[in-house]
């Protein structure tokens, strides 16, 4: 089955497709997808993981077509950093 992986840190975003067999849980694809070679920070004790959005164990099956994402901390209060100007 066809899912995606998304991880994003400071510097660059990374959205995977890849194709896990049947049965797969959230960790088989986290694995399978290869970030967590790419990108050694990561810490799945630590972290959230999620599934469009909506956080998720580790342990839970995947759905054709779902996308996986991998959580980072916030590192900032968004109530204490100043609103950019848009104009």
């Amino acid at each position: 089955m066809n899912v995606g992986v998304a991880y994003a840190d400071k510097f660059r975003q990374v959205w995977l497709k890849l194709e896990v067999p049947n049965g797969s849980r959230v960790i088989d694809a986290i694995e399978h997808s290869g970030l967590l070679k790419q990108f050694p920070e990561i810490d799945l004790k630590q972290q959230k993981v999620g599934i469009f959005g909506k956080v998720t164990r580790l342990e839970a099956p995947v759905n054709e077509g779902e996308r996986i994402e991998i959580y980072r901390e916030i590192t900032a209060d968004p109530e204490q950093v100043e609103r950019r100007d848009l104009d």
